[in-house]
């Protein structure tokens, strides 16, 4: 199936197992920690109680986004999802990492035996299995959409915040349950309880880490981002061959969620003037609908061929398209 007309994920679907997965596993998690007093283990409760706060504000941006365009946002709501990904990014660096941290340093001043250590090894495993069962679900998600690309390249690409966000709690799950069973086996293994508030400080810096990163791409999405570079080179091709487009001279998207604005200025066939011009661009703004569904907002400009602009416009969309990623 070609890459740009792939099924698309079920992010709802994903969003909601994780939330689930993520409740049932804090709860887990604070009892362990009540019970074993275990700094790393505590910290785990934290990291699953900032993930499952961040599912519901997810939750909430998909509704946002689905509110239908109004006088005071003509192109729609589609950027609520960015914004409650970036607010997921500052909950996690603050509730999840930071506290933490100061659990970890709490333990290493006052420094406590863990009691019944193997109850929190088994919820540390529990939680894993849980994790890794909604990671494998995410993943096929993220599969419909990938293709054969990289998954580094995807999620470098990707507008889609919400499956950026998920991944990126999931991943960051299973390296900080990682961190809390090494943590566990050292203590059990030694005695000394300093590897537990190690653990657990190493956990804080991990969803520091991973929050710093989410925050980075959703600022870029709230700024602005144009479509992927390979869906531009797609839609600069596709709008370019159709009947009436001589030369296309500029080509503008931005992204909204889902949706995508594209704006473009094209150079038309002379010979084509009043009816004939406006049923061809018409035409031509119809296919390119049809060809990618995403495209919510088309206009289409055409412009003078003896324009002395034109050279340099032209140059510079070949230019931008071409130092666009390779496929």
């Amino acid at each position: 199936m070609p890459a740009l007309t792939r099924p698309q994920p079920d992010t709802l679907r994903a969003i909601l197992y994780a939330l689930g997965a993520n409740i049932a596993i804090t709860v887990v998690k604070f009892l362990g920690a009540a019970l074993t007093g275990s700094g790393a283990l505590l910290a785990e409760s934290f990291h699953s109680f900032a993930d499952t706060g961040n599912e519901a504000l997810l939750l909430l941006g998909r509704k946002q986004a689905g509110a239908p365009p109004s006088a005071q946002h003509p192109l729609g709501h589609g950027r609520a999802t960015y914004f409650w990904s970036f607010v997921v990014a500052v909950l996690l660096f603050s509730v999840g990492g930071i506290l933490s941290i100061l659990e970890g340093i709490q333990k290493l001043r006052n420094p406590a035996d863990i009691t019944t250590p193997w109850v929190a090894v088994a919820i540390v495993l529990f939680a894993m299995l849980a994790e890794g069962i909604s990671l494998r679900m995410l993943l096929k998600q993220v599969r419909k959409v990938r293709g054969e690309h990289s998954l580094w390249r995807w999620f470098r690409e990707t507008r889609r915040s919400e499956l950026i966000v998920v991944l990126s709690e999931d991943l960051a799950a299973i390296a900080g349950l990682s961190l809390a069973l090494a943590a566990l086996l050292a203590t059990i293994a030694t005695g000394d309880a300093l590897y537990d508030a190690l653990g657990s400080i190493g956990i804080g810096a991990l969803l520091m880490l991973v929050a710093t990163g989410l925050g980075i791409e959703t600022k870029s999405l709230l700024i602005g981002e144009s479509a992927s570079p390979r869906l531009r080179r797609a839609i600069s091709e596709f709008v370019e061959a159709q009947p009436g487009v001589v030369e296309l001279w500029q080509l503008v998207t931005m992204q909204y969620g889902e949706d995508l604005f594209l704006a473009v200025q094209a150079r038309m066939n002379a010979a084509l003037t009043g009816r004939d011009l406006v049923q061809a661009i018409a035409q031509c703004k119809a296919a390119t609908r049809a060809q990618f569904p995403q495209v919510r907002w088309i206009f289409l400009e055409p412009v003078d061929a003896t324009s002395r602009k034109g050279p340099r416009a032209r140059a510079r969309l070949r230019s931008r398209l071409r130092h666009s990623q390779p496929d």
